[in-house]
C-alpha cells in the first residue's frame, strides 16, 4: 500500500516569492514623482502656514471687561483723591490754618464718606470745630466717631478733654481717657497732642484742665 505524504513548500521559493512582493509594495510607495512629491510638500506648508495664520487671529483670552477696568480705574482715582484731600486738610491742620482744614476734612467727610478711612477725617473735622466751630457740634462729631472708630486712641483722648471741661462730665471723661492711654500711653503728655499730633490751642488747654482735674 503506497502513502502519499504532502510536500511542503521550498523554503527558497518562498522566499523568493516574499522578496518579489516586498520589492513591489516598496516600489510602488518610494518611487513617487518628483513633481508629485514637490506638491504634496507645498500643500503641506500652505495648511501649517494657515493653521498658524489662524491661531495669531484668535485674540488673547482677557477675563477683565473694559467696563470694569474702567470701573477700576475710576476708584483708583477716588481713593487717591480722598487720600490727597486728607493729608491737605492735616497739613494745614498742623500749621494752625484751622478755617482752610475745616474745609477740606469736610469734603472728605461729605463726597467720599463710602472709604473707610473718611473716619479719619472726621476726627480731623471734630478737632478743628473744637477750635473754630461749634463746640457742642465738634463734641457731638466725636461721640459718634469714637464709635465707628473705638479703639483710635486719639478720639477717646480728645472726646475726655472736651467732656470735662465742656460739659463738666468726670465720669464719662475718664472713662474715655483710660481707654486711650491704655492704647497709648503719649496722651497725658501735652507736648505729644500738641507738636505731634498737632491739636489745636483750645483742645490742648482743655486736656490740660483734665489731667490736672484743674
Amino acid at each position: 500500500m503506497t502513502t502519499s505524504v504532502a510536500r511542503a513548500p521550498s523554503p527558497l521559493f518562498s522566499s523568493s516569492a516574499r522578496h518579489h512582493r516586498s520589492s513591489a509594495i516598496l516600489k510602488s510607495t518610494v518611487l513617487v514623482p518628483p513633481w508629485k512629491r514637490r506638491n504634496l510638500l507645498l500643500s503641506a506648508a500652505a495648511l501649517l502656514l494657515a493653521c498658524q495664520n489662524s491661531v495669531a487671529a484668535i485674540p488673547p483670552f482677557d477675563p477683565v471687561t473694559n467696563r470694569e477696568r474702567s470701573a477700576s480705574a475710576a476708584l483708583s482715582q477716588r481713593v487717591e483723591d480722598a487720600v490727597r484731600f486728607l493729608d491737605l486738610a492735616r497739613d494745614l491742620q498742623a500749621k494752625g490754618d484751622y478755617p482752610r482744614a475745616l474745609d477740606y476734612f469736610t469734603l472728605v467727610v461729605r463726597d467720599y464718606k463710602e472709604f473707610a478711612f473718611s473716619d479719619y477725617a472726621r476726627v480731623g473735622r471734630a478737632l478743628v470745630l473744637y477750635e473754630i466751630g461749634d463746640r457742642d457740634e465738634a463734641i457731638a462729631e466725636m461721640e459718634d466717631v469714637s464709635i465707628s472708630l473705638k479703639g483710635y486712641p486719639e478720639i477717646h483722648a480728645a472726646l475726655a478733654a472736651a467732656l470735662y471741661f465742656d460739659k463738666h462730665a468726670a465720669l464719662l471723661a475718664e472713662n474715655q481717657f483710660t481707654i486711650a492711654i491704655l492704647l497709648d500711653p503719649h496722651y497725658t503728655d501735652l507736648s505729644y497732642v500738641r507738636e505731634n499730633k498737632h491739636w489745636p490751642p483750645s483742645l490742648v488747654d482743655s486736656l490740660q484742665h483734665f489731667i490736672t482735674l484743674s
